[in-house]
């Protein structure tokens, strides 16, 4: 009986700590295989190290099948080192500088501006979830919230956000 109640302490304490270390926002999608395109995305913009800094950040992350929708060869011209400068500002176009949790989003439309300050978003939350409109007039839908990083949060999307003209908020 002791023995069991020491392990299940034990075990207690490690998931205890392993949830106070969740890591960087960079770490947790370095470790799931569903971003991983936008993990290669990230490294070929520089943004690493941005993204393993101190935050506070909310990062809207395209899902790997987001990014397979974009037009055929986007993903690949986008890597190419000429087009850097296009894929950084894409990227940030995902960033919002601040810890924005689902539950701190405001009901109704709301505009954001993201890292890449020339641009903004408009962020809806109603009954059916959260819904972010890009510079095209499209909409990502977050799929999963709150996945809590130690320098941010990071909500899962099904769109890659690009943009464009102010998008309006109704």
């Amino acid at each position: 009986m002791i023995r069991k109640l020491s392990i299940a302490t034990a075990f207690a304490a490690m998931t205890a700590t392993a949830a106070s270390a969740a890591g960087t926002i960079v770490d947790i999608a370095a470790s799931d295989d569903r971003f991983s395109t936008l993990v290669a995305a990230v490294s070929a913009a520089g943004l690493v190290d941005t993204l393993q800094g101190e935050g506070p950040f909310t990062v809207y992350a395209p899902v790997n099948d987001a990014f397979a929708a974009l037009p055929e060869g986007t993903v690949e011209t986008l890597l190419k080192p000429e087009n850097k400068g296009q894929l950084t500002d894409i990227l940030l176009y995902h960033v919002d500088d601040r810890k924005l949790a689902a539950g701190d989003i405001p009901a109704g439309s709301n505009y954001f501006k993201p890292v890449l300050a020339s641009e903004r978003l408009c962020i809806t939350k109603g009954s059916d979830g959260v819904a972010i409109a890009d510079g095209t007039g499209s909409s990502a839908n977050v799929i999963i919230a709150d996945i809590k990083a130690d320098n941010g949060v990071i909500h899962v999307i099904d769109k890659v956000l690009l943009p464009g003209s102010r998008p309006a908020c109704h």
